[in-house]
């Protein structure tokens, strides 16, 4: 019988960037995330799932999902719970605000330190910043063998994990020691759905902040007497850190200039579906090298 995993998906709420406005940047060249719809960032779906999918393997695992944000921000710990994670940390401090991947990646290795998972599973990268820095920073700063691009964890031997990576130019399969930080593909295996029994079991679920935010009403009073709908939220001084390496003062990433591109349409052409107009737009494309 192989030893229990705790396992940590580190997931990130992100701006909706398919629904971006004037008012998406503040003055600083920070993300204006109170002017933007909040989703689950993507790619920590799958992440979420490739370490479900390691629980299920392996009776006794735990998952939890680290993420650090606004109280807000514990609407993702919750969704993950739904789908079979079994509670979370929400790091959540005015501190922590206009963290670039180096500030942030700083501080989950200082809440990581408290928590001391066995497995660290992250998205490759964040829809809001595509920087794919995060999980190799925390890596980096907590001694730990990492891999990136994972798409599928193929077997779970006793201490170390056997992984596919999916790269550009094709696959790779490694063999890698616990613990370790794993990075997840958006080729890997779609999240399951929400369960509708754990919906039922969890909606409930509050962090500190939210039940002291509600107290005196009956949502707030069943999480506080019960400890399963009780979300761990942790502030700065919660997690030890430096502070001067937390936020902007710890970010050495500015944002200079901030452009917004529209594509404007010059002229267009109506096509019917007879082959001589088809064959004569491919050779006007291919003249101007628009293909080939």
């Amino acid at each position: 019988m192989k030893k229990p995993l705790k396992i940590v998906v580190l997931a990130k709420q992100v701006p909706d960037t398919r629904n971006v406005g004037k008012d998406a940047m503040t003055p600083e060249g920070t993300v204006n995330r109170a002017a933007l719809p909040a989703i689950f960032n993507p790619e920590d779906l799958n992440a979420l799932e490739a370490a479900l999918r390691l629980k299920d393997a392996v009776e006794g695992s735990t998952v939890h999902i680290l993420t650090m944000g606004p109280q807000r921000a514990a609407d993702i710990i919750r969704d993950a719970m739904f789908r079979g994670a079994d509670g979370g940390y929400l790091l959540s401090d005015r501190k922590f605000a206009g963290s670039d991947t180096l500030a942030t990646s700083y501080a989950l290795s200082c809440a990581l330190r408290r928590i001391a998972p066995d497995l660290i599973v992250a998205g490759r990268q964040a829809i809001d910043g595509d920087t794919a820095q995060v999980g190799p920073q925390v890596a980096e700063k907590l001694g730990l063998p990492q891999v990136t691009y994972a798409e599928e964890v193929l077997e779970i031997r006793e201490g170390s994990l056997v992984v596919k990576r999916r790269l550009e130019h094709g696959v790779e399969t490694v063999e890698c020691p616990l613990p370790a930080v794993v990075t997840v593909n958006a080729s890997a295996a779609e999240c399951r759905p929400r369960n509708a029994k754990r919906v039922m079991k969890y909606k409930y679920a509050l962090a500190g902040s939210e039940i002291a935010a509600a107290a005196g009403s009956p949502a707030a009073e069943r999480a506080a007497a019960t400890p399963y709908l009780q979300i761990v939220e942790w502030a700065a001084a919660d997690v030890d850190p430096d502070e001067t390496q937390l936020g902007l003062q710890g970010s050495p990433t500015k944002v200079k200039k901030i452009e917004n591109v529209v594509f404007a349409v010059k002229e267009a052409k109506r096509l019917t579906a007879a082959d001589a107009e088809i064959e004569s737009l491919m050779v006007e494309l291919i003249a101007s090298h628009t293909l080939g």
